[in-house]
C-alpha cells in the first residue's frame, strides 16, 4: 500500500502555532492526558539505557520512560514547560533546545522519543539531528494521542475545539532517509476527566492559545452549549474522553 502522508502545515504557521506552548506549562501539565503504558513499552528497544525525550513539554511521556528504568534527558524549547517537568521528575536532566538543533553529544543515546510534537518540527532537519545523537542501531520513536473522531460525539467535539492535529491512523509521518522503514502501533483508551477539566483541556490547545478574544469566546460558548445542553452533562460530571494513541518506530541505518 502506498504510504499516506500526514497533514501539511506551512513552515511559518507551524512556528506560530508551536510558539503557543512556550508558556502555560502548569495548565498543560494539569489537563493533558498521559500515554498508554503498552505504547511506551512497544516503542522502547530492549537494549536502551540512555534516552532522550525530545519536545518533552511538561514530561507526560517522560514519566513513562522513567518508570521503565531509563536514564532520560528531556529537551524542549520552553523553559517554563521544563520547569513543570523538573518539579515532578527531579531525576531527569533537562536541556533547552529545538528538535532541529539541541546541544547534546553525537552518538550519545540509545533512543529518541517524540510525543505529541513531531508535526511541529522540520522533519528533515530533525531527522538529521536525531540521527547525529543516536548510537549505531538507535531508535526513533514517535507517538500521538488524538481524539477518537470515529465516534460521532467526539468528532463534533473536535470540530468545536479546533483539534487540528487529528491524523488518520494509516498516515505515515515523514522521517528522513537516515532511518529504516517505520512500523506502526495503535492503542485505544479513554481519559477520565470532569466537564470543567475538558474545558481547561480546550484552553490548553494551540488554536485557543493563539486565538483572538472573540474567537476564544465563541469556542467556549459553543463548548458550553454542546456539553450541557446538547449532551446533557452536569457541571462537574466525570466523563470518559475516547482517544487513540498512534505510535511509530524506526531504527537508525548503519
Amino acid at each position: 500500500m502506498k504510504p499516506v502522508k500526514g497533514p501539511k502545515i506551512a513552515p511559518e504557521r507551524r512556528v506560530e502555532l508551536a510558539a503557543a506552548f512556550l508558556s502555560g506549562g502548569e495548565l498543560y501539565d494539569r489537563v493533558r492526558p498521559s500515554y498508554p503504558v503498552h505504547s511506551a513499552s512497544w516503542l522502547i528497544p530492549e537494549h536502551a539505557m540512555e534516552v532522550i525525550d525530545l519536545g518533552a513539554g511538561t514530561g507526560k511521556f517522560t514519566e513513562r520512560l522513567v518508570a521503565h528504568g531509563l536514564s532520560v534527558t528531556a529537551v524542549d524549547p520552553s523553559a517554563d514547560m521544563l520547569q513543570q517537568l523538573s518539579n515532578r521528575l527531579s531525576m531527569v536532566r533537562t536541556v533547552v533546545g529545538t528538535a532541529e538543533q539541541f546541544p547534546l553529544p553525537s552518538s550519545s543515546t540509545d533512543a529518541v522519543f517524540v510525543a505529541q510534537a513531531w508535526h511541529w518540527f522540520d522533519a528533515s532537519a530533525a531527522s538529521a539531528e536525531i540521527a547525529r545523537v543516536l548510537r549505531p542501531g538507535g531508535r526513533l520513536g514517535l507517538l500521538w494521542n488524538q481524539l477518537d473522531v470515529r465516534i460521532p460525539w467526539v468528532h463534533r467535539l473536535s470540530r468545536i475545539m479546533h483539534a487540528g492535529d487529528v491524523h488518520r491512523p494509516e498516515a505515515r509521518p515523514a522521517i528522513g532517509p537516515q532511518f529504516g522503514p517505520a512500523t506502526a502501533h495503535l492503542s485505544h483508551w479513554a481519559q477520565e476527566l470532569t466537564t470543567e477539566d475538558l474545558i481547561e483541556l480546550v484552553k490548553s490547545r494551540s488554536y485557543y492559545l493563539r486565538a483572538s478574544e472573540q474567537s476564544r469566546s465563541r469556542v467556549l460558548n459553543n463548548l458550553d452549549w454542546y456539553l450541557f445542553e446538547h449532551l446533557n452533562y452536569r457541571r462537574g460530571q466525570l466523563i470518559e474522553l475516547p482517544y487513540l494513541t498512534l505510535a511509530w518506530r524506526a531504527d537508525k541505518l548503519a
